[in-house]
């Protein structure tokens, strides 16, 4: 990366990182937001379901209208639109006696604004890098994901000692400014924002899903599991901190920041390595991913002391670190002209998973943590398998990106 182009993903990079906040920073808050409330634990968990649902319906229409329109001219709206429900729900809990269902309903508010936005920087990263570089450059937006997660349960600890709701006002400071860094500094290639005919547009994305549509599925399993785990043990984590082992307030989000950190790390590292040796390496890092959250949850399911819980999590985050940014190099290298919309459904499978984590943990604790991990760790395993015999890497890469050569072309 060179000149402009650093600048411009750099302030790409405050999209995912913006984003990731929007759940990851409630999580460590959530048993004071209980508290205040007096609300349940599944209630709490659905602030991250009203989240997630909304942005995972709007994702695919957000994809789209990127494709036919730019980039940029979904992203910032939504941005903005993102920050605004923040607002709202702060605002709510400072003002009225019982703030939940508004809360519920700004949470709502930014699901919609949150859709257009990560998947859509995610199209944007596959239309400015066109070679072998663009591994390194979704592992570097998936590791600003990452550390974004990582200061998110930090920020939310931090600003919940002020006053439980505090969290809410963040997201407006950070998500304004980043649609000003969005708008005013990236750079659209110029063939973006073409708009294709709409019978021309879907034929050519029946095609992909025809040629590419095992590949495809597999991906989206694999990502929708991921986040699915991840929110779903760190609400998990977050709430026997408090209950069990009696860890309150910052200290939390410090306990919470460490897998999420080992998650940002290894996508960093692993974006650079898939860079030197993109051919060999994309298949076995995501079966290793998956082979890593597998063992993660057995060990959840059997052990109870708490640093060896906090290992097995950190294990889950490595492996979550090693499988995401494979699956965002198939994905964004499957198509050309339909990337946007392909990202954006890739997108919307992860949001479900990210929604349908934490409420889902907090029902299955009645059944208990032996088998609500042991089924989750079948699960991982069951599509590490079929990544096994299934995935075949060189039908979602472009012929020319599947070359050793520096400098190679993406073809679509």
């Amino acid at each position: 990366m060179k000149g402009r182009t650093i600048l411009t993903f750099a302030a790409l990079c405050t999209v995912p990182f913006v984003l990731v906040l929007s759940n990851s920073m409630l999580i460590p808050v959530l048993p004071k937001m209980q508290r205040a409330m007096g609300v349940s634990l599944f209630q709490v968990g659905l602030f991250i379901t009203a989240f997630s649902i909304p942005a995972g319906i709007i994702i695919p229409l957000a994809g789209f209208l990127s494709d036919q329109y730019g980039r940029k001219l979904i992203m910032v709206p939504s941005l903005l639109i993102f920050g605004l429900g923040g607002v709202l729900a702060g605002l709510a809990a400072l003002f009225l006696e019982k703030p939940y269902i508004y809360i519920l309903l700004a949470r709502i508010l930014q699901g919609v604004g949150g859709g257009g936005t990560y998947q859509l920087a995610m199209a944007l990263t596959g239309d400015i890098f066109q070679t072998e570089e663009r591994s390194k450059a979704l592992g570097l937006l998936e590791a600003a994901n990452g550390l974004g997660k990582v200061a998110a349960p930090l920020l939310g600890a931090g600003a919940a000692l002020i006053i439980w709701y505090a969290p809410f006002f963040v997201y407006g400071v950070l998500a304004f400014t980043a649609a000003l860094l969005v708008w005013f500094i990236c750079e659209e290639p110029e063939n973006r924002g073409k708009k294709e005919p709409l019978k021309s547009y879907v034929k050519n994305l029946q095609q992909i899903f025809s040629q590419k549509g095992r590949g495809l599925g597999i991906c989206f399993l694999a990502g929708m599991l991921t986040l699915f785990l991840f929110f779903g043990v760190l609400s998990y984590f977050s709430d026997i901190l408090e209950g069990r082992y009696h860890i309150k307030g910052f200290t939390t989000g410090l306990y919470i920041a460490g897998p999420v950190l080992a998650m940002a790390l290894t996508s960093y590292l692993v974006g650079t390595l898939l860079q030197k040796q993109l051919a060999k390496l994309l298949k076995p890092a995501v079966i290793t991913g998956l082979v890593l959250q597998t063992s993660s949850l057995i060990i959840l399911a059997l052990v109870r002391r708490q640093y060896v819980l906090f290992v097995a999590i950190i294990i889950l985050g490595i492996g979550s670190g090693i499988l995401l940014p494979s699956l965002n190099m198939l994905i964004t290298s499957a198509s050309l002209k339909e990337r946007g919309l392909v990202t954006a459904l890739y997108g919307t499978v992860r949001f479900f998973g990210a929604a349908l984590g934490p409420p889902t943990v907090g029902l299955a604790l009645d059944m208990g943590p032996l088998f609500m991990f042991l089924v989750a760790a079948l699960c991982a395993a069951v599509i590490a398998a079929l990544a096994l015999f299934f995935l075949d890497e060189e039908q979602l890469l472009p012929a020319k990106m599947l070359s050793t050569k520096k400098g190679s072309r993406d073809s679509g």
